[in-house]
């Protein structure tokens, strides 16, 4: 039997690398399906892979590919953008963008879902979460349609399905050449697997509590079904707990400990496993069809980090996240996402504690801390991004810190690591001088401190998408409730881009620039 070779260091530093993809705008294609502006585009593109920036990362809206009608599929604007950014020399990560575009942060751009599914909205608005007033919101159809063939005779489900099939086949040629690592699935608004809890479009603000948004009338038929069966028949959907700006005090449910009652406890469980199952079901469909290509899936998890430090963590209940100090809310998450050899994909990697106003209760650092830990308690790979855009260093060693939490390791891998960077979002004013400049000393530092490589084999493993495990009892998904102890963080990174000094120096670089430009 052959030794094996030993690694070389730049071998053994590569083990720490962490592949950075950059976000395209958001109306990068339009809603007439052309790509917007590509010469300016190409040129940012090769200021990218200049950077030893690795890919980008892009959303392929449902609402243009199929809007002309139900299953009249138009990806000539996607396979235009692929061959671009493959011509440019960079990787890609895309999402099925089954929700709307606009009504949340840094949302630009509208794209609405399709007419003809907003159509049938029009005559049964039902299709749409709902919160207890009544207010519809079109931003992603309500899980409670999942399963129900209203349009034009397919579920919910049967349309993801249907999408993904016809992207796969669509874009054979793209995924065996690799020119694609992951496809996150769209699971929310937002793309995010959650309930639409905090809509702008509606007046929520920061730090507002949200509202749960299972008024429909499939959802609420739902919950009395399993409320009868479970021997309550008297038992409503809760109407005390409070408007989308209230504080938690300001409720009965979350105020007067209505959320710690039997009746409470079975509605947060009801309404939290519905978004586990709707996630599930649709991961599943997604990895028959991907199954084979050498590609990851993901799916994307929302950092509600207002309230988390407050006893209730209401913000993170509106949204179907039913974490409390003694429950994990994501480690089911996790686990669930461990059958479909998927990835954690979570936010708000850039925020410190400190950053927040102190009456939001707000945790982005702990709640980090806790998800990522869930991800790998489950043996899954985490990966992130910024919530929001940001460009100064106090950020970017932030990110550093979480995508290694105890550092590198020069003889190895490291302790822990994230498996990718989702950095938010390409634009002129990332481009502009100071900017990129320290931008791309980011890059570098996640790259700990090697120069970009090309092949994803040398840090990360590539394989054909296997079959989903067998499905896992909710039972066994809810045993992870249990909390945990989170891994150790360091206090700073070892890769830090720099701090007030540099920040200085920065001031001086810029006065003097400005003469010269």
């Amino acid at each position: 039997m052959q030794a094996q070779t030993p690694l070389s260091d730049k071998e053994k530093m590569l083990q720490n690398y962490v592949p950075i993809y950059v976000m395209l705008p958001l109306g990068v294609i339009t809603m007439d399906n052309v790509v917007l502006d590509k010469d300016g585009l190409e040129k940012q593109l090769k200021m990218l892979f200049a950077a030893g920036v690795d890919g980008v990362m892009l959303d392929v809206w449902w609402g243009i590919v199929e809007a002309k009608g139900p299953m009249q599929y138009d990806w000539s604007a996607y396979r235009t953008l692929f061959q671009l950014v493959q011509q440019c020399g960079l990787k890609l990560q895309v999402v099925m963008s089954f929700h709307q575009c606009g009504g949340n942060v840094g949302d630009a751009v509208n794209i609405p879902l399709p007419q003809w599914v907003l159509k049938v909205g029009e005559e049964n608005p039902d299709i749409f979460y709902t919160n207890r007033a009544g207010n519809r919101d079109e931003e992603y159809l309500t899980i409670g349609v999942d399963h129900l063939p209203l349009f034009s005779g397919r579920t919910a489900v049967e349309i993801y399905s249907d999408y993904m099939k016809s992207f796969r086949e669509n874009m054979v040629d793209f995924l065996e050449a690799e020119l694609l690592t992951d496809i996150e699935v769209g699971l929310g608004p937002a793309g995010e697997l959650r309930y639409p809890s905090y809509p702008q479009n509606q007046g929520w603000v920061f730090p507002g509590i949200g509202e749960f948004q299972c008024y429909d009338k499939y959802l609420k038929a739902d919950f009395k079904e399993k409320a009868t069966k479970a021997g309550h028949h008297e038992w409503d959907l809760p109407d005390d707990a409070g408007v989308y700006n209230d504080t938690p005090e300001s409720t009965g449910f979350f105020g007067s400990k209505g959320y710690l009652t039997e009746q409470g406890k079975f509605f947060l469980t009801w309404y939290s496993n519905k978004l586990l199952i709707h996630g599930d079901e649709i991961l599943d469909e997604a990895n028959k069809a991907f199954l084979g290509c050498k590609v990851k899936l993901a799916a994307k998890v929302s950092g509600i980090h207002w309230w988390y430090k407050d006893d209730t963590h209401a913000a993170e209940l509106t949204a179907g996240f039913y974490n409390l100090n003694d429950r994990d809310g994501y480690r089911p998450i996790a686990r669930m996402l461990s059958r479909h050899h998927g990835t954690l994909n979570f936010t708000c990697l850039e925020m410190r504690d400190t950053e927040q106003p102190a009456t939001a209760k707000s945790g982005p650092q702990e709640l980090v801390q806790q998800v990522l830990s869930d991800g790998w308690t489950e043996k899954i790979e985490v990966a992130g991004e910024n919530a929001l855009t940001r460009y100064d260093r106090t950020a970017y060693n932030q990110i550093l810190l979480n995508t290694r939490p105890n550092g590198v390791n020069r003889n190895g891998p490291p302790k822990l690591k994230m498996s990718g960077l989702t950095y938010l979002r390409l634009s002129d004013e990332l481009l502009e001088r100071k900017n990129f400049r320290i931008f791309k000393i980011f890059v570098k530092k996640l790259h700990a401190d090697q120069n970009y490589c090309p092949d994803v084999r040398k840090y990360s493993t590539v394989v054909a998408l296997e079959r989903s495990k067998p499905k896992i009892p909710i039972r066994e998904l809810l045993e992870a409730t249990e909390p945990i102890t989170p891994f150790p963080w360091d206090e700073e990174t070892d890769m830090s881009v720099g701090g007030a000094l540099a920040d200085y120096l920065d001031k001086v670089f810029g006065k003097i620039t400005s003469i010269f430009y």
